[in-house]
């Protein structure tokens, strides 16, 4: 074994340590992903740092994380959210390779639709004149819709939690949209996922937050035009826990 022993065994030997590299950021990077946070903070959104991907697998120390990269990094994320810049900032210089997440039914929600059925719907939208706000997409499968909340009506008996409508171990049961309000989050784009892919801004925080009523019937309806040519509607796109 001595003769053998930290002898480089040539590529094969080497294959973690390539899957868990990552491209290096340069300061300019990081320093406009800064500004994309803060920018998100100050439009509203309360934010809290989430997992990262490690190659092919999750920051965190859970075995086998059903959702790699997707969920916070603190129990307390609900609380932890805040929208505070300086918070913000400290939290993205200390720790540069976090993903963020927005908590919803604060002051936005999240319409979550399949990626075709998106955007079938916001290319509709546009055409006939409705306002849309935010929209980012999510890896190479869904779509996201921000919108104003209806999570803090004044009649607190009106609101309801995300798990009421879907939980992600039940995903199967619902394959098209998904409507994260109180008690759920979404990424915050920029986000890296496994594999390279990532959540990035479609259409960005400049545009004002409509009401998720608006825009309800044209997604669902893409959704159901769409639901019997996906075969990948199945793929978790959000966590309600770790």
């Amino acid at each position: 074994m001595g003769t053998e022993f930290g002898r480089d065994r040539g590529p094969a030997s080497r294959m973690p340590q390539w899957l868990r590299r990552r491209p290096r950021q340069s300061p300019d990077d990081n320093l406009n992903r800064e500004k994309l946070f803060v920018a998100a903070a100050e439009a509203g959104l309360p934010l809290s740092p989430a997992a990262h991907p490690v190659g092919y697998r999750c920051s965190c120390d859970r075995v086998g994380c059903p959702t790699p990269a997707r969920h916070p990094l603190s129990f307390a994320w609900q609380t932890q959210s805040t929208t505070d810049r300086a918070q913000v900032e400290r939290w993205v210089r200390n720790q540069p390779d976090a993903n963020f997440i927005t908590a919803t039914g604060m002051v936005l929600d999240c319409l979550d639709v399949p990626l075709d059925a998106g955007r079938s719907a916001l290319e509709r939208l546009l055409a006939d004149g409705i306002e849309v706000g935010p929209v980012a997409q999510s890896g190479n499968d869904r779509m996201l819709f921000f919108t104003a909340t209806r999570g803090t009506p004044e009649d607190e008996d009106e609101w309801w939690p995300c798990e009421l409508d879907c939980h992600p171990e039940t995903m199967d049961e619902h394959p098209g949209l998904r409507w994260h309000c109180r008690g759920s989050y979404v990424l915050v784009p920029p986000a890296r996922l496994p594999g390279g892919a990532g959540v990035d801004w479609v259409r960005g925080l400049e545009h004002p937050l409509p009401d998720p009523l608006t825009l309800l019937e044209t997604l669902t309806d893409a959704c159901a035009r769409f639901a019997g040519d996906d075969q990948d509607a199945h793929a978790v796109a959000w966590p309600l826990g770790r």
